[in-house]
């Protein structure tokens, strides 16, 4: 059995809110290096749910493609 490593990072989190994409850049988690398993800190996870329900005014805008996996 082997042990996971975790690193710090800066990611993207991806929320879908009314039916619309909302990603939140530059959040802290610890990475796994082998499965890229994210973790968030309870205080990140609070103000990632702060962020979502009070919906800042975006930083940016982009337009993102949708495919149907048929």
């Amino acid at each position: 059995m082997h042990e996971e490593t975790f690193v710090e990072r800066k990611v993207s989190y991806p929320v879908e809110m009314g039916g619309q994409l909302v990603l939140i850049e530059n959040v802290p988690a610890r990475v796994c290096v082998e499965t890229g398993e994210q973790l968030f800190s309870p205080d990140t996870v609070e103000k990632l749910q702060r962020m979502i329900w009070s919906q800042p005014k975006p930083s940016r805008v982009i337009e993102t493609p949708v495919f149907a996996f048929a």
